[in-house]
């Protein structure tokens, strides 16, 4: 009776020690279209719509720029950037690697940048990025961290 009771306690014991998988391909899948979606809103203008989708604390890191650090810095980033002469930027998600965890992942992009130099004439810039992305409490993915190459 004794043994009965012990692998009895045994096996709830493991049953609810154990992990329960976390399906890493459906993850990724919201996580590229999350980024979709943000390349979508970043053709609004929406200032604050835009800043949504970064986390409070995420860092953007840019080629010869210094680190923006925090949605504030960010913010001012972004409104800069919609002041310049036929400012658009768009991306699209190429590849996505989710943490076992779940709760962590990194999305591979490309990206293009278009607007009017001093002469008026368009200028398109083409750039892979890096974007690491944070599971939210409520299931939504924020961007924590984004980093652009030319």
């Amino acid at each position: 009776m004794k043994q009965k009771v012990l692998i009895g306690l045994t096996i709830i014991t493991v049953l609810g020690c154990s992990q329960h998988g976390v399906d890493t391909k459906a993850e990724g899948e919201k996580v590229m279209q999350t980024s979709r979606e943000w390349a979508k809103v970043s053709a609004t203008g929406d200032v604050e719509k835009i800043l949504s989708y970064w986390a409070d604390d995420a860092v953007v890191v840019m080629p010869g720029q210094p680190v923006l650090k925090g949605k504030k810095e960010i913010r001012q980033m972004v409104m800069g950037s919609f002041k310049i002469p036929g400012f658009k930027i768009t991306w699209q998600p190429q590849s996505v690697q989710v943490s076992q965890s779940g709760d962590m992942a990194y999305m591979v992009e490309k990206g293009q940048v278009t607007m009017n130099d001093s002469s008026g004439k368009i200028i398109v810039q083409h750039n892979n990025g890096v974007t690491v992305w944070k599971k939210q409490s409520d299931g939504s993915w924020k961007n924590v961290a984004d980093i652009s190459t030319n």
